[in-house]
This record gives structure tokens, sequence and C-alpha cells, in this order.
């Protein structure tokens, strides 16, 4: 009876040994580390994201305010356990692809590739972060423009729009210099004004320049009431704005998956210009902002 009484016990030891590691490991995976860029959209998401996840239930540390070569390591190494990426930045500067790809190309390719290591791309939304040239209204020398054909025509009939740009974009190949070839103009050293970016929109609106390289999903292009030209040749890469997830910690938490992609669902340029607006043009606390988003869209 002893010995039966004692492989008992040692039964019920090992029994409630496993439901308490169980449970710690439950436990700890309810913890997820949010990660983000350093720049306003980037602050909003991940904000947003742990304010999501904390009503359902998780609980989270945030690490927003890094360089995009910084949090994509962090989530590989663990530090963090999902932030959202751009799939322009994946396709070019994480996988060192230069092909004109549709936007269902690009989501696939970084999708399959970063599946090998371990990271799960969840629905893409329908904002999308590329570049674009931005006109303001009421401008003789940019009026009744739609496109960058438009454009294209402007320069080559002599009208020399100028153009506010980042520093680096006449030089790049992903920038002017591929802009240029795609569409047959040449807009003239003349034409171009580099700029740090929070110049380019008071530059565009004081009619210092006509026009200007912005980010799609700028808060003050809505502001602004400016008009973006149509990339009707497919030049910029997509760069949609995706939740991206250590596959681990989604296999061990399925609900983050799921509140993520409700999440993306309710996103594009539109709303998201009206987001950021919020916040750079307003003034608007990013924790405000993105406690009214939630609250106003059930999630």
């Amino acid at each position: 009876m002893r010995i039966i009484d004692n492989l008992k016990t040692t039964i019920q030891a090992a029994l409630v040994a496993g439901l308490a590691m169980t449970a710690a490991g439950a436990a700890a995976a309810q913890d997820i580390k949010v990660g983000g860029k350093d720049f306003t959209e980037q602050f909003l998401l991940a904000e947003m994201t742990t304010q999501l996840l904390q009503k359902n239930g998780f609980t989270v540390s945030k690490r927003d305010g890094m360089g995009t070569n910084i949090v994509r390591a962090a989530l590989e190494n663990g530090e963090i356990d999902v932030y959202w990426e751009y799939t322009g930045t994946a396709l070019v500067n994480f996988n060192k692809i230069t092909d004109r790809l549709t936007p269902d190309e690009t989501y696939r390719i970084v999708k399959e590739k970063d599946a090998e290591r371990g990271i799960t791309w969840l629905s893409p939304s329908r904002a999308n972060n590329t570049y674009a040239l931005a006109i303001r209204k009421d401008n003789p020398k940019t009026d009744g423009m739609a496109s960058l054909s438009d454009l294209a025509a402007a320069y080559n009939a002599g009208k020399d729009p100028v153009m506010a740009t980042t520093a680096e974009f006449p030089k790049r190949q992903d920038g002017l210099l591929g802009l240029q070839e795609t569409y047959g103009f040449e807009a003239g050293r003349r034409n171009i004004r580099p700029m740090e970016i929070g110049l380019v929109f008071p530059a565009l609106q004081n009619g210092d320049v006509d026009l200007a390289v912005v980010a799609a999903t700028d808060g003050r292009i809505a502001a602004m009431d400016l008009v973006l030209l149509d990339d009707d040749r497919h030049f910029f890469p997509d760069y949609a704005l995706v939740p991206t997830i250590r596959s681990d910690v989604l296999e061990a938490n399925p609900r983050l998956g799921e509140l993520l992609d409700q999440l993306s669902a309710k996103l594009d340029d539109a709303t998201m210009q009206q987001l950021n607006g919020e916040i750079d043009v307003r003034k608007k606390s990013i924790e405000e902002v993105a406690a009214a988003f939630l609250a106003s869209n059930g999630l």
C-alpha cells in the first residue's frame, strides 16, 4: 500500500508541477512586446496596438522610436514580438529586390521570405505610405494636373514647375532618376529644391515651389487640401502597411492575429492622413488619437 500511496503522491506532484509550468507558460505568452519606428505614423500604430491588446487581456510593453533596421533586428532576435512594417521596405531594404512588382506580388514575396525567418505577415491594410508628388490647388503651373504623366508633359512643354524634394530623392534610382526615365522627362537642376522633409509643406503652401515629394499618408496632405498626382505608370514601389509578428508568438496566441487583422482592416490612406494630421497639425496627443480611433471603430 505504501508503494501505491507513494506512486499516487509522485503522480499528483508531477501533475501539479505540469499544471504550474503550463500556467506560467500561458502567462508568459500573454506578455507581448510591441515595437515601432521613429516617426508620427509609427508612434501612433505602436500606441494603437498597445491599447488594443491591453483591452483584450494582454500585458503589453511598448518600445517605439527605433530606426528601420533596429526595429527589424529587434523582431528577429525576440526583443520585440510585433510591429507594423511596409511591404516596399521589406522588399527593397531587407530582401534587396528592386524589380517593379504589383502590390499583390510584393506582399506575397515578403510574406514568403519572412516565413522562412520565423516572421508572419498578417493581413495588409489599404494604407500605402509610398512616395507621392503633391500639388496645391489654384496654381497656374499645375492646375489641371492629375497624374505624373501630366507632370512629365508640363516639363517637356517647358513650363518648368519647381519641385521640393528631400535631399536624397534627386540622387536615387527609386527616386527622381528612375522617375524621369519611366515618365520620359527631365526636370533640370534649376527646378529642384532639396530640403528637409518638414520644410517641403510650408514651401508648397507659401508658393515657393509648385509641387513637393511627400509620403502618401502624411497628415498635412489632408490638412492643407493638397492633391496627390496619380502614379499612372506605377513607378513607386507599394508600401502597404502590415502588422508583422514573430511566428512562435502568433502560434502561442492566435487571438493576436485576429485582433491585429481587425485593426489593419480599418486603415487606408485617407484614414492615416486624418489620424496623422490630428497629431502633427492639430497637436493632439498620440494616446488620445489612438484611444478615440479604437473606440469609434468598436475596437
